[in-house]
């Protein structure tokens, strides 16, 4: 792991340390190449390391408010902002009440000073190579920031954070806006701002200091939206979705909840999988919410922390993405698209629109080349202005216009990012496809994949103007993200019946190749893959994650499917403790016959 920081211990610094009990501030920015995001103090890799004394760090990733290290009436928070498995983001090193600390400032200096020339020249390497290469192809374009006040957008996607967390998952109002949906939502941000639960009118208000009010609203079967400044109601009705399953405690898994009551095949060590199945929830810090195992398809682990069960939809974040790929799979199946098609977007259809060329296939591999500034982006600087990656969540605008209304800044599949333009432009496909067909289009994930799969519990939420927000404002149940990880698992098939079209599975779980010419072994078609080592597991397993730890593990060589789903403010500790679980795991599952 490698960290690019502006960290700086000098004397002065720490001499202001050693004489003040006030709060002090160290920012650090980080970027992970071929890793995810993790902060300064993981450089020296995941281990302890002890100081003298009883001075103890835990060198871990970082995670909100983590207390790393304490000595007496002193101690050391770690503070980060949105992550990602490839991830950049900024973190903080807090240092509050402090006593004898001149001596331990020094250390640190002396320890991050070490660790920090070690891993600075590597990282540096990487990064400049990934920012020169981008910027030896792009396109003589501009890039125009959304409009609106950062702390603003903030205040809206703390008020719909917190009307799903209330209305959809059920959560309590304090500890979800303690623990829940930094992306949208920073948590040294939450302070800035008043909050108000409204339950009579199923809504969240958040108040700025300025006085302006952002409004979140709960609209039944598609959970809860941002509404704009002065609206009381979305731009459309929000229809009722229902299911045609009959109640699932009447079906056996996969299709309902009833599971068989032998044990576990003879060739599985239960007590080696009731290890792994504790080990993902611990520490408590970890704030895992539900854990599901499956190998060959039949679940073999599961647990769920208190006050959830297996039928709580919880935030999954950019899991839908992998989720939008699915959908858009069913459509390719029944022939309305195919992937080496140049997306139909129609305000791409100018004759001179460079845009035209941006294929499907492009668009999947999150290569369509769109200006769309993202927080991921190696040469992200928060002084642009606020990231199009999250104001399609925040903005409340519609989302699928602004997305496709971004110029190119490189040429469709030779560069790859981490950008919501291209799942939003996904997702707009799949409207202008199911409209086309005259059907119902906030229907047709249950009709055409949920109820095929016996997926009762996934709540989809929308922009202000009806258009599904599946880059990352989607609830399910982790029973539910188990099922949609064994479709993929079977190949696209399902109970003999094929809902995906042949070769797609392989299309999603191959790495995009804008991503390997960029140097990073890690991304394929709405799927991340295990090219680095991130997970001890395969390097061909590939996953869906979202923000906040939520995870969907899918290991073909083992015939093994892990749903990991936690609240946000534990997804350091969290992605720990898969870790260990996931290795515990891989002593007793048998590789596939045949591997």
């Amino acid at each position: 792991m490698f960290i690019e920081t502006s960290i700086t211990f000098s004397y002065d610094l720490v001499r202001r340390f050693g004489s003040t009990t006030e709060r002090q501030f160290v920012s650090a920015c980080g970027h992970a190449a071929f890793g995810h995001w993790s902060c300064v103090l993981v450089i020296l890799g995941n281990a302890n390391h002890h100081f003298p004394g009883d001075l103890s760090f835990r060198l871990a990733p970082c995670r909100k408010s983590l207390t790393i290290a304490s000595w007496k009436h002193t101690q050391y928070l770690v503070a980060e902002t949105d992550s990602t498995p490839d991830g950049r983001g900024a973190a903080e090193v807090l240092l509050k009440d402090a006593t004898m600390i001149r001596i331990y400032a020094l250390t640190l200096a002396v320890v991050f000073a070490a660790a920090l020339s070690n891993a600075q020249d590597s990282l540096d390497e990487q990064t400049q190579a990934l920012i020169a290469r981008g910027a030896s192809l792009e396109l003589k374009t501009k890039s125009v920031p959304p409009p609106g006040s950062p702390l603003e957008h903030h205040a809206s996607g703390f008020a719909k954070v917190l009307c799903s967390a209330v209305f959809v998952t059920g959560l309590d109002p304090e500890f979800a806006a303690e623990s829940i949906g930094y992306f949208t939502a920073p948590y040294e941000e939450r302070a800035k701002l008043k909050w108000r639960v409204d339950r009579e009118n199923k809504a969240v208000h958040v108040t700025l200091p300025n006085g302006v009010i952002r409004t979140a609203k709960y609209i039944g079967d598609l959970g809860c939206l941002t509404l704009p400044r002065g609206e009381q109601s979305p731009f459309f009705e929000p229809p009722n979705i229902e299911s045609e399953l009959p109640d699932a405690a009447t079906m056996m898994w996969p299709m309902g909840d009833v599971l068989p009551v032998d044990g576990l095949p003879p060739n599985l060590d239960a007590a080696t999988v009731a290890r792994a199945v504790n080990a993902a929830f611990e520490p408590p810090e970890a704030l895992t919410a539900a854990y599901v195992i499956t190998w060959k398809g039949q679940i073999i682990g599961e647990r769920y922390r208190d006050g959830i069960t297996m039928h709580t939809p919880l935030e999954s974040w950019s899991m839908g993405k992998s989720l939008t790929a699915t959908l858009l799979g069913t459509l390719i199946k029944d022939g309305v698209y195919s992937l080496d098609q140049p997306a139909p977007i129609p305000e791409w259809q100018n004759d001179d629109d460079p845009r035209k060329k941006i294929r499907i296939a492009d668009i999947l591999h999150m290569s369509s080349g769109l200006r769309f500034r993202a927080p991921l982006d190696p040469d992200f600087d928060p002084a642009d202005g606020y990231p199009d990656h999250r104001y399609v969540y925040t903005g409340a605008v519609n989302s699928f216009k602004w997305a496709a209304n971004r110029p190119l800044q490189w040429v469709p599949n030779t560069v790859g990012r981490y950008r919501n333009s291209d799942p939003v432009t996904a997702n707009y496909l799949i409207r202008l496809a199911v409209d086309k067909r005259g059907e119902g289009y906030h229907s047709f994930p249950q009709r055409a994949l949920f109820d095929k799969l016996g997926m009762r519990d996934m709540v989809l939420e929308t922009d202000p103007y009806g258009n599904f927000l599946l880059q990352g404002y989607e609830f399910g149940a982790a029973r539910d993200w188990s099922r949609l990880g064994n479709l993929y698992l079977q190949d696209g098939v399902w109970n003999g019946k094929r809902l995906l079209p042949h070769g797609f599975v392989d299309f999603v779980s191959t790495l995009a190749p804008a991503w390997v010419a960029d140097g990073r072994p890690i991304y394929g078609g709405f799927f991340w893959i295990n090219g680095n080592d991130r997970f001890p597991i395969p390097q061909e397993a590939y996953y869906m994650a979202g923000a906040g730890g939520q995870y969907t593990i899918i290991v073909p060589s083992h015939d093994l499917v892990v749903v990991r789903m936690g609240h946000y403010k534990g997804s350091g500790d969290g992605l720990e403790a898969l870790r260990k679980s996931l290795a515990l795991l891989m002593q007793t599952i048998p590789e596939r016959r045949g591997n």
